[in-house]
């Protein structure tokens, strides 16, 4: 019927958690680029407003 020829599969592994890390490290690259599109954006437009109020307050 179905067999699994467990030698190929233990010969396999070490290839299959070379992709699941390789897989992990890009989503964390994704996952840092976001996050760094996130918080810079913000903190020059805080430093900006900060600015701002201080030329108001003049």
């Amino acid at each position: 019927m179905f067999e699994i020829d467990f030698q190929a599969f233990l010969d396999a592994l070490p290839n299959i958690g070379k992709g699941y890390l390789g897989i992990f490290a890009v989503t964390a690259v994704i996952v840092l680029i976001v996050y760094m599109f996130n918080t810079i954006p913000e903190k020059v437009y805080e430093h900006e407003r900060k600015k701002d109020e201080a030329k108001k307050n003049k």
